[in-house]
C-alpha cells in the first residue's frame, strides 16, 4: 500500500524537478538575451531583427523597441554632427583665406607712401580684420568642442610647462602696454589637456591685459589637497560682484569693456574647457580694485 503511495508522490517530484530545470533554463535564456541585447547595443551594433517574437518574451520584445529607437537616434545624431564637423571645415575654410588675404595687402600697404586720412583707414582695416579672424577662430573652438567634434583629454602633466608657454606668448603684449609681467617658474603636477589649458588660460590672461591700463598682470601656482590652482591677478577696472556671473555667458560683455575689443566669448570658452576637465574657475574682484580669476585643475 505504501508502494502505491510512493510512486505518485515521486512522479510529482520528478515533476517539480524537470519544471524547475526549465523555468531555470528559460529564465537563463532570456537573460542571456537581455544581455546580448546590451551589449550589442553599448557596441553601436544592435538590430532589431536580430531577434524575432516566437524568441523573446514581452519584456525583451520592450527593451528590442527600445534599443532600436535608441540605435536610430545615436545615428542621426551622427549624421548630424558629421553634417556640422563638415559646415565648420567649410566656414573656417572660407573665411580663412579672405581674412589672410586682408592682413597681407594691409601690410604690404603699410610699405608705400600714404597720407595720414590713408594710413589711418588702412590701421582701421587691418584691426578690423584681426577681430574677424579672432570671432571665426573662437567660434570655430566652440563649436567643435560643444558638439563633441574636439574632445578634452585630461592626463598628467607639469603646470610649469604650460606657464613658461604663457609667459612667452603673452610678456610682449602685457609689456608693450607699460604692465608689468609677473610669471611663477615651478612645476606642479595636475591632470589636464595641455592644448585646451592653454587655450583657456591664454583667454584669461589676454582679458587681464586687455583690461589694464595702469600697474601689471602677475600669474602664480598654488595647491589645495585636491586642485593645483592657477591664479591671474591684474591691477585693472575690475569687475562689479553682481556682474560676475556674467562675464562667463556666451558673447557675455559688459558696459565698462564696450570700448574694449573682444567679442565676450573667450571666458565662455575657457570656463567650458576648465568644468570638462573636472575643474572650476573662481573670480575674486571688485569696481576698480582689479581681478583675480583662480583656475583649479584636479590633481
Amino acid at each position: 500500500m505504501n508502494e502505491w503511495i510512493l510512486i505518485p508522490a515521486c512522479i510529482v517530484s520528478i515533476g517539480a524537478l524537470v519544471f524547475s530545470i526549465y523555468n531555470s533554463y528559460k529564465n537563463r535564456k532570456i537573460l542571456d538575451n537581455v544581455e546580448m541585447m546590451l551589449d550589442e547595443a553599448i557596441k553601436g551594433e544592435f538590430r532589431e531583427e536580430h531577434f524575432s517574437e516566437d524568441r523573446v518574451s514581452r519584456i525583451e520584445s520592450r527593451l528590442a523597441d527600445y534599443l532600436g529607437s535608441s540605435a536610430l537616434s545615436a545615428e542621426n545624431v551622427r549624421k548630424d554632427r558629421d553634417k556640422i564637423k563638415t559646415l565648420i571645415a567649410d566656414i573656417s575654410h572660407q573665411t580663412k583665406t579672405p581674412i589672410t588675404n586682408l592682413l597681407l595687402h594691409s601690410e604690404l600697404l603699410h610699405e608705400t607712401e600714404l597720407s595720414t586720412d590713408q594710413r589711418e583707414s588702412l590701421d582701421a582695416i587691418e584691426n578690423e580684420a584681426e577681430k574677424l579672424r579672432f570671432l571665426v577662430d573662437a567660434l570655430v573652438k566652440l563649436s567643435r568642442l560643444e558638439n563633441g567634434i574636439l574632445t578634452v583629454e585630461s592626463r598628467p602633466d607639469d603646470i610649469g610647462r604650460l606657464m613658461r608657454d604663457i609667459d612667452s606668448a603673452m610678456r610682449k603684449k602685457a609689456e608693450s602696454k607699460g604692465l608689468s609681467f609677473t610669471v611663477t617658474n615651478e612645476s606642479m603636477i595636475a591632470s589636464f589637456d595641455y592644448k585646451w589649458t592653454l587655450e583657456a588660460l591664454s583667454n584669461i590672461v589676454d582679458n587681464a591685459i586687455k583690461y589694464t591700463e595702469n600697474g601689471g598682470i602677475s600669474i602664480t601656482l598654488k595647491s589645495t589637497e585636491m586642485f593645483a590652482c592657477i591664479s591671474v591677478k591684474d591691477t585693472g577696472i575690475g569687475i562689479a560682484e553682481e556682474d560676475i556671473p556674467r562675464i562667463f555667458s556666451r558673447f557675455g560683455r559688459l558696459e565698462a569693456s564696450r570700448e574694449k575689443e573682444g567679442v565676450g566669448i573667450g571666458l565662455y570658452l575657457a570656463r567650458e574647457i576648465i568644468s570638462k576637465e573636472g575643474g572650476y574657475i573662481k573670480v575674486n574682484s571688485g569696481q576698480g580694485e582689479g581681478s583675480e580669476f583662480l583656475i583649479y585643475l584636479k590633481k
